[in-house]
């Protein structure tokens, strides 16, 4: 009794269940198949194939997603990498100079800065410095005069721009630096022992005709400054466009050409607009500035470290020597910092999301490819009907 009361309580709601079915199943005796059906199914076939396929190239490429926020970092370095030619100055006379408006400010910068001596053709000169003008005097001079005697430590004269008695200027660079903190212009190298016997006037003249490519990074302070390539002493706090009357040139030439110049590392879609820029020079002793907006830039990838950048708008001026006037030339990069931030994140779409896109992909086609299946089949019977009584002309 309780069996079969319990097997009647199951076909009543397997019945129940059985009149949900929203796919009534069809004997195969009674299926009509025809050649527009076949032509429909074909069609859709393709096209479900060919959006399944762009649906799953989607879910495996990677979207970057941008945002906007306020710059909140602080005490951060800004690191500015640079390649950059000068075909008209020679690389003994350039120098490269950083200051900001902190007050800070690097000459003569030579740290992670290398150059090249390049011909007026652009090739590079493998030609080492130390082999360029021989020594003049057998002995380096001390500081009171004397000749260096044997077993003797060195320790060459400032020429009074020394900053205590115990000071040694031992190169033609260090006595160069001295006259630069004291705000003297060294006039005459080859009355400096040091650049007599390291051949700094004939390495110049040597080098008279030659270009020179720099190239290397600058670390300074996260805020506005600038940076230039100059040919020139420096006084004081400014500089003075002064050189020793034995190489000193008419006209300053200060054609350039940008290979590269970008504030921080690389990162997937970075465009540095200054990247293969070139300026030939018309009028000589002008002074060419480019004017920077730095954007500090985050760039977060799917896998990897998140790298911080920075991308940059650049507006360029030149400036021609004015008469009266003495101004210095060079090629000067101002730069300031923006407030906002640039973030941007690589993301994928979600599994789930790629699983209803193509769920939406099948039943779509098919509903579609149905509809008009049925609506040719309808039609085509209708036509024939009408053809065989007669209504169709």
């Amino acid at each position: 009794m309780f069996p079969d009361f319990t097997m009647g309580m199951m076909n009543r709601v397997f019945s129940r269940v059985r009149n949900l079915d929203a796919y009534p199943k069809v004997n195969e005796d009674f299926y009509s198949r025809t050649l527009s059906g076949g032509l429909i199914t074909l069609a859709s076939s393709i096209a479900m194939i060919f959006l399944v396929c762009s649906e799953l190239g989607l879910y495996i490429q990677t979207v970057t997603e941008s945002k906007l926020i306020v710059d909140t970092s602080r005490g951060e370095k800004l690191t500015i990498n640079f390649d950059i030619i000068f075909p008209s100055v020679s690389c003994t006379l350039l120098s490269l100079d950083a200051i900001d408006i902190s007050g800070e400010q690097h000459l003569d910068i030579k740290h992670a800065v290398m150059k090249n001596r390049i011909d007026p053709n652009g090739n590079v000169i493998q030609v080492r410095y130390d082999e360029i003008g021989k020594p003049k005097i057998g002995k380096p001079m001390q500081k009171d005069g004397r000749e260096l005697a044997h077993n003797e430590t060195y320790c060459g004269s400032c020429y009074g721009a020394e900053t205590n008695e115990t000071e040694c200027c031992n190169s033609c660079d260090v006595v160069r630096e001295a006259y630069r903190r004291r705000g003297w212009g060294l006039m005459n190298p080859d009355l400096i022992d040091q650049c007599k016997r390291e051949g700094f006037v004939q390495r110049i003249k040597a080098e008279e005709g030659e270009g020179c490519n720099v190239y290397g990074s600058l670390e300074v302070n996260k805020v506005a400054g600038n940076f230039h390539f100059v040919k020139s002493f420096h006084l004081a706090n400014m500089h003075v466009h002064q050189t020793p009357q034995t190489f000193q040139e008419d006209s300053y030439n200060i054609s350039h050409k940008i290979n590269k110049l970008s504030f921080g590392g690389h990162y997937p879609g970075i465009i540095n607009p200054l990247d293969g820029v070139k300026w030939f020079q018309g009028t000589p002793n002008g002074m060419y500035q480019y004017f920077i907006k730095v954007v500090p830039t985050v760039y977060t990838p799917l896998r990897g470290p998140v790298i911080r950048s920075n991308q940059f708008s650049v507006t360029e001026h030149y400036k021609s020597p004015e008469v009266g006037q003495r101004s210095l030339p060079g090629v000067f990069f101002f730069y300031d910092l923006s407030a906002i931030k640039v973030t941007y994140t690589e993301t994928r779409t979600s599994f789930l999301h790629f699983l209803t896109n193509i769920c939406a992909i099948v039943g779509g086609i098919f509903t579609v490819a149905g509809i008009v299946d049925s609506f040719i089949y309808h039609g085509h019977r209708a036509l024939k009907k009408k053809r065989e009584i007669g209504k169709l002309g």
